[in-house]
């Protein structure tokens, strides 16, 4: 015969698994009601967090769930934060794509992009009064941004090398200054005597009379090619995915919400994309080495 007092201690401790294990359950789908979202760190922290703040809240009205910006120390922590699931979505370069893309075994989608991105350019800036091209570089001290970017080192080393400039060999030295506005800052202060950036950002400046044309110019743009995007990773369900790409793609500047996003991340509006389109950049990354 059982205890009463035994009976009443087993009534209590199941009672109290039961909670616990409740409480565990809740906790898990509050944890998994976070959409996570970062982008790599090419402009300062507070400047991708302002231009994140907007947007993170109308993706939690189109989601219906809390949705997180979660800022990465650099390129390959986004690479890697996606790769592993730590986020749902990430800003990409072309180049930070590709990387997560072979990096993945090909499990990362890129979702959309800005208009813009279909045509994307670079361009070359300098401060120094004797320098008027490319050529002119030779022996002078020339920045990059992250060696991850795109646009910031990736396509313009490319364009380098098929005007048969080699950085290494050619330029006094060769700097990474981390992020655009630090190559602007690099060039503008006459630390190098020329820098390569991400246009859109060197044009927003310019815009921000954050500097001064006259004397920061730009003395080549490259040709066009295909860059940023929002990627997922192909784990998450299509259904989502899809929830995902027809909120982005419907922002648009006549309501004041999409304007507003649209214009701090500095996009006509947002089309659909797919990982054919980086093939160049792809190519462009192996013939340099650096993929």
């Amino acid at each position: 015969m059982t205890h009463p007092t035994l009976s009443r201690t087993r009534r209590a401790l199941l009672t109290c698994a039961v909670l616990a294990a409740g409480t565990a359950f809740t906790g898990l789908a509050q944890a998994q009601a976070v959409f996570r979202v970062t982008a790599i760190p090419d402009e300062a922290p507070t400047e991708l967090a302002r231009k994140a703040a907007p947007l993170v809240k109308y993706l939690e009205s189109k989601l219906g769930m809390k949705v997180e910006f979660t800022p990465v120390t650099d390129y390959a922590a986004s690479v890697e934060a996606l790769v592993n699931k730590k986020v749902d979505m990430a800003w990409f370069g072309g180049f930070t794509f590709v990387q997560a893309n072979v990096r993945s075994g090909g499990k990362i989608v890129p979702l959309v992009q800005r208009e813009e991105d279909e045509k994307f350019k670079s361009v070359f800036i300098t401060s120094d009064p004797a320098i008027h091209s490319l050529a002119d570089l030779k022996g002078k001290d020339v920045s990059f941004g992250s060696q991850s970017s795109t646009s910031g080192h990736l396509m313009p080393r490319s364009f380098l090398l098929q005007q048969g400039i080699n950085p290494e060999k050619d330029f006094k030295r060769v700097a990474f200054s981390g992020a655009h506005d630090a190559t602007i800052a690099a060039v503008a202060s006459g630390k190098v005597q020329g820098g390569a950036l991400n246009i859109s950002v060197w044009e927003k400046f310019v815009a921000d009379k954050k500097v001064d044309p006259t004397k920061v110019r730009v003395i080549y743009t490259t040709p066009p090619y295909f860059d940023y995007n929002w990627s997922v990773h192909a784990d998450m369900p299509a259904a989502t995915r899809q929830k995902l790409a027809d909120a982005l793609t419907s922002l648009s500047k006549a309501t004041p919400e999409g304007k507003e996003i649209l214009e701090l991340q500095r996009a006509t509006k947002f089309v659909p994309t797919k990982a054919e389109n980086y093939k160049g950049i792809e190519a462009a990354a192996r013939s340099a080495e650096l993929l």
